[in-house]
């Protein structure tokens, strides 16, 4: 299966804008224009006197970023509720409860803290898609555009607003922990970020035996050996103090992986199984769930077994959401832990559906111990091939002929993915089978055959088949 290349993009990748802060496309007077565009960008879509929520997570050069990103706002006529240290979810809640027109956040979510990262949502708390950050692009090589700077009273201005936070915890013990055993021993790891104060009032509230991990942030050391990115360290604490669960965030807490008592992941796929069957219990799940092409086929076939259909979109949670909306689907997510359970929160939301995914358990009396085991995961290999042109790579007749054989080969029971990396010289070759012997035969055979391509002049002649 070939997954389309999609839009070309240039300053937003599939999670808005990163780079290390201070450098490239993350310096202050990048910050300051891409405020000054996303406001020009509302104003000129109708909304007069824009206003935009604002959150950071917890690294040093946050602050820095943040008020130049409030400044370009301010310069073009904006209002800004500045939200402080906030999750991403919690500015998505913030958009909402105060009735803004879009919002921002500033975080680089799972990179070091080096980096950082700017990334806008829209009136309905959820990420903007391609052409609308296309268009936001575009204001930023406008001449005209540059020179239009209101002054007096029309000038923006900026209403600090912590009370979020604690209104953002709030709604969450109120609509997400429906039944979860208050007795479950948990630990959380808050990856030293912007959940650190939020997973603290929320567990607080909903279970008696939590523990918080990785909570301390000190603008150093977010991620830093700890949340989704570093999963064995909640497993680590989970093992050694006898937690029936352990559950990690990473930085700005859009996503969430759990461990179970013997250290095992439980990933997005899983995560989706368990919320897709209470869900249509409920009678809440709509058009079936959606998921992106990286998902394990056991998703599929388990999802199939309670009659739901998987629907797969192209990497990144801003597809899901498209997905979701054009299918009427009420729940989707990523096998990384991005999970959007669109009746109660428009984006990724790492407390939200991790407090889901407790209540789901309980309600389903799922055993947690077991679901590692029952999951049935597909063995996949994943390799990376050399290719300076990756599109002709990919339509290569031999490439081609070799994919085509081997999902033949494949039948039913399994399936190829063949995906252009976004941002390396690279074709990444992912192949799933239903058992291990199946899997090295037909891996074998498709990637010796990729690989002569791929060594050939005409792509670099550097090879591949590199692990990833």
């Amino acid at each position: 299966m070939l997954v389309p290349l999609g839009k070309s993009r240039c300053l937003f990748g599939t999670d808005g804008i990163r780079d290390v802060a201070n450098r490239g496309l993350m310096t202050p007077e990048m910050a300051l224009r891409l405020g000054r565009s996303y406001a020009l960008f509302l104003i000129e879509r109708g909304v007069s006197r824009p206003t935009i929520a604002i959150g950071r997570d917890t690294r040093r050069s946050g602050y820095m970023i943040e008020m130049a990103l409030v400044s370009g706002l301010l310069s073009a006529g904006a209002e800004v509720a500045s939200l402080g240290v906030i999750p991403t979810p919690g500015v998505s809640f913030a958009v909402k409860r105060l009735s803004c027109d879009g919002g921002a956040v500033v975080s680089a979510s799972h990179n070091p803290f080096e980096y950082n990262g700017i990334k806008f949502l829209g009136k309905d708390g959820g990420k903007l898609g391609d052409e609308e950050e296309a268009e936001i692009e575009d204001y930023l090589a406008d001449v005209v555009f540059d020179e239009w700077r209101p002054t007096g009273s029309s000038i923006g201005s900026v209403s600090p607003r912590p009370e979020i936070l604690h209104e953002y915890t709030e709604n969450l013990v109120r609509t997400c922990c429906l039944g979860a055993d208050p007795e479950l021993s948990i630990v959380v790891d808050c990856a030293h970020g912007a959940a650190s104060e939020a997973a603290a009032l929320v567990f607080g509230r909903c279970f008696k035996k939590a523990a918080l991990i990785s909570d301390r942030p000190d603008r150093y050391n977010i991620n830093d050996g700890c949340g989704v990115i570093h999963i064995d360290n909640v497993a680590t604490s989970v093992l050694s103090g006898g937690y029936s669960l352990g559950m990690a965030l990473d930085g700005d807490a859009d996503r969430v992986l759990f461990v179970d008592p013997r250290g095992r992941v439980i990933d997005g796929d899983i995560i989706l199984w368990v919320l897709g069957r209470w869900l249509l219990s409920e009678g809440k799940l709509g058009n079936g769930v959606v998921a992106t092409v990286m998902s394990n086929k056991a998703l599929e076939e388990k999802l199939s077994q309670e009659g739901i259909t998987l629907r797969r979109c192209p990497v990144g949670d801003r597809y899901v959401l498209d997905a979701m909306r054009l299918s009427g689907s009420n729940l989707g997510g990523e096998q990384s832990g991005h999970i959007i359970a669109y009746d109660f929160f428009p984006t990724g939301d790492g407390l939200g559906s991790g407090l889901l995914f407790l209540s789901a358990c309980a309600r389903l009396g799922e055993d947690t111990d077991t679901l590692v085991d029952r999951f049935e995961r597909y063995p996949q290999v994943l390799k990376n091939f050399h290719a300076r042109d990756k599109d002709a790579f990919l339509t290569h007749s031999e490439v081609r002929e070799a994919i085509s054989k081997a999902s033949l080969d494949l039948g039913d029971l399994g399936r190829i993915l063949v995906r252009p990396s976004g941002t390396e010289p690279l074709v990444r070759v992912l192949i799933e089978a239903r058992d291990d012997t199946l899997l090295e035969a037909v891996s074998g055979t498709l990637f010796e055959r990729i690989a002569k391509v791929a060594s050939s002049a005409a792509f670099g002649g550097l090879g591949g088949g590199e692990e990833p």
